[in-house]
């Protein structure tokens, strides 16, 4: 293995570099007669490496850079990017998405982020700790991890890997009101998927550890051993009858199934009349003991981000206050199409928060007395006009509150509205892992197909 394979976070390029190159774009753009601009440039650098059954499988390393620029004439825009910071393809990209918009019907609802909407202050959120990791040192780590998985039981019979990833990158974004701001970042994970058997047949699991810094990261060793634990309690796994029931989701099942709540207040899903959620603002969505917080200036969370990609200052805010929808999920277009002011929210949300209640995991199980604990979802089976929900699902049967079996083999359905309305209880076993922030979610009743 050749020492010369390190991944250096320290080697990205310095913020005044691509500060340059963004002014360089939106100069250029006036130069050609554009009205208005907006230009992004970003660098970023990653290492990956996956062993399977101690040997490497998988070795890379990542340099990717990029510039893209956005020109209005009027309300007409054009856009264009490239991976190539050269002066000439400076001008030949700009000149690109010119000729886009010279061609292009106007939008009223085009253009940049109002001037006063932009931030001002850009706090430091503690987003950037470079992992300054050698090829070697990375083997070393997946290996590890994945070794502690396969010398946990002798049923573990299989592997589908052990992975560490480390990622850094640089971003900097500005326009023609005089907008100018970026900031680096680190993300770094481990994981590891391993396959446990026995005579009743094979089951697989995994698990994962992710962090802005690497000292947060739960241990090689114990990710493993997670993964390994996961696989073995999945032996044995049984179908049921189709019934209603009441369902538990695990936190990290928990966190998608408010993400889908969260799509359908995005501005684009409501301007074409494509959400379940559509004209609900104001309005009960979930049970008055639900409360979903925006928190986007959380120090060194993977959510977190001073301003969005428009350069609108990010800012707390309740998008559910008592189970009723305060909010929307806006960019500046979709804001303007709906007749409302931009959220700050282009790009994405940024620490959605679920407030946790009183009960952990073994509380929950208790509540639940009888009915389907789900630790696995399958498919993509949400409609996000109608909001109707399917998809196949394993977990864990469970009666008076004890665990019987695992299950397999099954599909969970409803509607989100209802499913939303049926919350009977929020864990405080939360999963921080996201951009979404979830205990595990106690549902009142969902039908479960099976035999």
């Amino acid at each position: 293995m050749s020492e010369a394979i390190v991944h250096t976070a320290a080697s990205l390029p310095a913020r005044e570099h691509l500060e340059t190159l963004v002014a360089d774009l939106l100069a250029e753009a006036r130069v050609q007669g554009a009205s208005a601009a907006e230009a992004a440039v970003s660098f970023s650098s990653a290492l990956s490496v996956t062993v399977r059954m101690g040997e490497v499988e998988t070795l890379e390393h990542h340099r990717q850079r990029g510039l893209g620029v956005t020109v209005y004439f009027g309300q007409s825009q054009g856009a264009a990017s490239t991976a190539d910071w050269r002066p000439e393809a400076i001008r030949d990209t700009v000149r690109s998405a010119c000729a886009i918009a010279r061609h292009t019907a106007a939008d009223p609802c085009a253009g940049l982020a109002d001037p006063d909407r932009l931030a001002r202050e850009i706090p430091d959120l503690d987003l950037y700790h470079p992992w300054p990791l050698t090829a070697e040192e990375a083997i070393e780590r997946a290996r590890e991890c994945e070794a502690a998985a396969l010398t946990l039981d002798p049923r573990i019979r299989n592997s589908e890997g052990g992975s560490v990833t480390t990622h850094a990158g640089l971003m900097v974004y500005g326009n023609s009101h005089g907008f100018c701001g970026g900031y680096p970042t680190t993300r770094h994970s481990i994981s590891c998927s391993v396959i446990a058997q026995d005579e009743s047949g094979m089951q697989r699991n995994h698990w994962y550890s992710a962090a802005r810094d690497r000292d947060e990261l739960e241990p090689p060793a114990a990710v493993g051993r997670k993964a390994a634990e996961r696989a073995l309690r999945r032996l044995g796994s049984r179908r049921l009858g189709t019934r209603q029931t009441p369902v538990l989701f695990a936190p990290e099942l928990a966190r998608g199934l408010i993400g889908h709540g969260i799509a359908a207040i995005r501005g684009g899903a409501l301007y074409r009349k494509a959400s379940f959620l559509l004209d609900r603002l104001g309005t009960p969505v979930f049970p008055a003991f639900v409360t979903i917080r925006e928190r986007p200036h959380l120090r060194k969370a993977l959510g977190s981000a001073p301003f969005d990609s428009e350069g609108v200052a990010t800012a707390d805010r309740d998008v559910v206050s008592d189970g009723v929808l305060q909010g929307y999920v806006l960019d500046s277009y979709s804001a303007r199409r709906l007749g409302m002011k931009t959220t700050g929210n282009a790009g994405g949300a940024h620490n959605l928060i679920v407030e946790p209640g009183p009960l952990g995991h073994a509380e929950l199980l208790r509540q639940l007395d009888t009915g389907l604990w789900v630790t696995e979802l399958l498919g993509h089976g949400v409609n996000g006009v109608t909001g109707d929900y399917s998809r196949g699902a394993a977990g864990f049967w469970v009666e008076k509150g004890e665990i019987q079996f695992p299950v397999h083999e099954i599909t969970i359905a409803g509607n989100l509205n209802t499913m939303f309305k049926s919350i009977v209880a929020v864990g405080n076993d939360v999963d921080a892992r996201g951009g979404i922030r979830c205990g595990s979610l106690l549902l009142e009743r969902m039908t479960v197909a099976g035999e």
